[in-house]
């Protein structure tokens, strides 16, 4: 039994980490996957701001509807005996006049191929195409579209991963360009904005990344614009949105960035004991050369210090001599008055 129990723990042991190994294997493709994502924000038009398709319903319908009652109408003038034919025939010419006309929103082109061939682009607005012949194969919205793109872990040239999080405005000037050069031009877009990124910053250090953030725009918007630009595609703007530094490198960063403030905070200083030396050597000889101001000086100090104080400072009658030689007859006399 005791055996029994061993090998049925073995088993449930064993079930178990293989259970927790599957768990891991698909938690790590997941993470992998995720780090390879790109965030797509293609659509343009916000919830609740989306243009509504009854209109176009509604004017289909109704093109349907009179072009079927015509199409009757004309056959009962001429198959009077029989109502099949003229309404199978009515419901088929009415199928194709539906078929043909087509309306287009104002920020749409349409591509219309015949016979698998480009033939033109149409739009916006009403506009006709033969049934069967030609079709319309795409809708292309020539609006301004926003997309947002990522790079996670991505090593700089100096060996730090980044996560770097941007935004690309953009928009479609030729829908021939488009739908034929290209498949799937929103996708292309995303994924060659998310590998310009990823090269530039490849090239660069974390430290210059985190810094010219201006810089980095301008190249991803050079490099995009050379590569989609053969697609009928022209890019708006490239703005660098958020920088993640690893917590380590920021910690040393801070610290690099304490010690550069404090290097420039005692440079400051220096400077500024520098300029009072030089004043004060100024001084230094003018005082030198005049006995008198030095005196004046003096009193000025003296004076000040009992008015910002509001005190009282009691000078010995010897402190008034020597000022003797700087003061008129009037304040002598008065000085020995106070003596006596």
């Amino acid at each position: 039994m005791n055996i029994g129990r061993h090998g049925t723990g073995n088993r449930d042991s064993a079930v178990g980490a293989g259970h927790d190994m599957s768990d891991y294997a698909s938690r790590g493709a997941t993470a992998r996957r995720r780090s390879l994502a790109v965030i797509a924000e293609a659509r343009t038009e916000l919830a609740g701001e989306q243009a509504s398709n009854v209109g176009v319903v509604l004017f289909s319908a109704v093109i349907f509807a009179l072009s079927f009652s015509l199409a009757l109408g004309v056959g009962q003038l001429f198959a009077k005996d029989s109502l099949l034919a003229p309404v199978a025939a009515a419901l088929i010419i009415a199928i194709l006049v539906t078929l043909s006309i087509h309306i287009a929103q104002q920020w749409e082109k349409v591509v219309v191929l015949r016979f698998g061939k480009f033939n033109r682009v149409s739009g916006p607005g009403l506009f006709w195409t033969i049934p069967i012949i030609e079709s319309n194969t795409m809708r292309v919205d020539s609006r301004v579209r926003v997309t947002a793109f990522g790079a996670e872990e991505t090593l700089t040239a100096d060996l730090v991963p980044l996560n770097v999080n941007a935004v690309l405005f953009w928009m479609v000037w030729d829908a021939k360009a488009a739908c034929t050069e290209v498949n799937n031009f929103t996708k292309a877009v995303e994924l060659a904005a998310q590998s310009a990124l990823r090269d530039a910053i490849g090239r660069a250090g974390a430290a210059e990344v985190a810094i010219r953030r201006e810089q980095l725009d301008r190249e991803l918007k050079r490099v995009l614009e050379e590569k989609v630009a053969k697609w009928g595609i022209t890019i708006l703007s490239v703005e660098v949105r958020d920088i993640l530094l690893p917590k380590e490198l920021q910690d040393v960063m801070s610290l690099e960035a304490q010690a550069e403030q404090r290097k420039k905070a005692r440079i400051i200083l220096m400077e500024a004991e520098q300029d009072i030396c030089e004043m004060m050597d100024t001084m230094g000889r003018i005082y030198a050369d005049n006995d008198s101001a030095l005196r004046l000086r003096a009193m000025h100090l003296l004076y000040e210090s009992v008015r910002e104080t509001g005190g009282t400072i009691v000078v010995p009658s010897s402190f008034s001599e020597g000022f003797s030689d700087v003061l008129d007859d009037g304040m002598k006399d008065l000085l020995k008055a106070s003596r006596k």
